[in-house]
């Protein structure tokens, strides 16, 4: 399980796992498949309801919200897609990811990370993200789960608040020290599909901060043309988008990690005053370009209509009272209409293999290439059920930047002193 041999990168995955399905996401079944296929467990995990909530907005790109009333974290999740069926099971894989994360029956241990790490292989605890407020120190108690590196190839032992999303209170023994969140947290049709779309949700969030922390005139050269675009799948969201009158603007983020990343922010191309909608934005990730723009353009849609259906448990009331201010849709519109696209699609960099252990070992090597020493995934799947569930951790990289008690790391802090592009 080394980066220089690509052949079963993850304990159990058999060598050769081909993508069959290549719409707008490379996949090993297709999303009719996957939604067959888990749809019967909904009882038995939770999910009351699929809602179609495409129509609430006036885009038209499918957008479903997912309900788990008795979630331990978030009860609405959301999936995307070109079509229904891949807006469903994009939606129904989230709730099922957050309940494998909510409900972990691995073997735990209790102690400090001084007590643990003479004793057994641990994470580099000095890359993980820490919170503003964090309580860790080396004789810290806490509890720790068991994960593997992918790198490495052996067992690695990691705090168990980066793995967990069971966040009804008190909270586990020793929380407090880590941030904890839902990134790396993926589901998957094979267990090296959810590795991949884990791992790449990684490494995401971490050219997103990086991207971020370069403030808005460092951003202005990563400006992407649309009109250089020549996926046609993504074509056709940008045509939708025009058709609806929203204006869209993608910035390539793509890191030293050399992994393709984009963000996208849509507005209404024209304030509507009888019906402020938000600016919205996405991210995407994956080696193949394609797929990554799709999933940042994609997700600006869901993340727009997330807002007009209302249901999502964390998004605050100051959210909507901004949108009804306008403030932030009018310097989108000024930010559109003066910054120049001028990064080409074609300069992104791409790798389109035939199987899912090439594509992961393509991103293992890159990780490694950017210094990246350790990736550390935990397979979080329940036998009974049998869908694949990974967690992935990689120290070093940036988490949400947004997220509440984010502290950067020294990436982000070498970018914000200027001493990095």
């Amino acid at each position: 399980m080394r980066t220089d041999s690509v052949d079963s990168p993850v304990v159990g995955a058999a060598p050769g796992t081909a993508k069959h399905f290549r719409q707008g996401t490379h996949r090993t079944v297709s999303p009719e498949e996957t939604l067959e296929r888990v749809r019967r467990l909904m009882p038995v995990l939770g999910i009351t309801r699929i809602a179609n909530v495409t129509g609430l907005d006036t885009v038209g790109i499918p957008v479903v919200m997912v309900t788990r009333p008795n979630a331990r974290s978030l009860a609405v999740s959301q999936g995307k897609g070109l079509t229904l069926a891949a807006a469903k099971a994009s939606g129904l894989m989230e709730s099922v990811e957050g309940y494998h994360a909510e409900h972990i029956t691995l073997p735990l241990k209790l102690a400090t990370y001084n007590e643990l790490r003479f004793r057994t292989p641990v994470v580099d605890v000095a890359g993980l993200p820490r919170l503003s407020v964090s309580l860790f120190h080396p004789n810290w108690r806490m509890l720790w789960v068991e994960g593997v590196d992918l790198l490495g190839g052996g067992p690695l032992w990691l705090p168990f608040d980066l793995v967990h999303t069971d966040f009804t209170l008190p909270l586990p023994t020793g929380s407090g020290a880590f941030l904890m969140s839902s990134n790396g947290l993926a589901s998957g049709n094979h267990v090296l599909e959810a590795t991949l779309h884990g791992l790449c949700e990684v490494v995401e969030r971490d050219a997103s901060a990086l991207w971020h922390a370069r403030g808005e005139k460092g951003q202005a050269g990563t400006r992407l043309d649309l009109t250089t675009v020549n996926d046609s799948a993504c074509r056709e969201v940008l045509e939708t988008y025009a058709r609806a009158g929203v204006a869209v603007g993608v910035w390539e983020t793509t890191s030293d990690v050399g992994v393709p990343a984009f963000t996208c922010y849509i507005v209404d191309q024209e304030r509507e005053s009888l019906r402020p909608v938000a600016v919205a934005g996405g991210m995407g990730c994956h080696p193949s370009r394609g797929v990554a723009l799709l999933r940042a353009l994609t997700e600006a849609a869901q993340s727009r209509l997330t807002r007009i259906c209302g249901a999502r448990d964390d998004l605050h009331r100051k959210a909507y009272e901004e949108a009804r201010e306008g403030v932030e849709a009018d310097r989108l519109r000024t930010r559109l209409r003066e910054e120049k696209p001028v990064r080409r699609f074609q300069e992104a960099p791409h790798q389109d293999a035939s199987t899912l252990e090439d594509d992961l070992g393509w991103v293992l090597v890159k990780l490694r290439m950017a210094g990246v020493a350790q990736v550390v995934a935990v397979e979080l799947t329940k036998p009974e059920l049998g869908i694949p569930v990974v967690r992935v951790v990689v120290p070093g990289l940036e988490p949400t930047h947004e997220a509440p008690g984010y502290v950067p790391g020294p990436r982000a802090q070498r970018i914000m002193r200027g001493d990095a592009s």
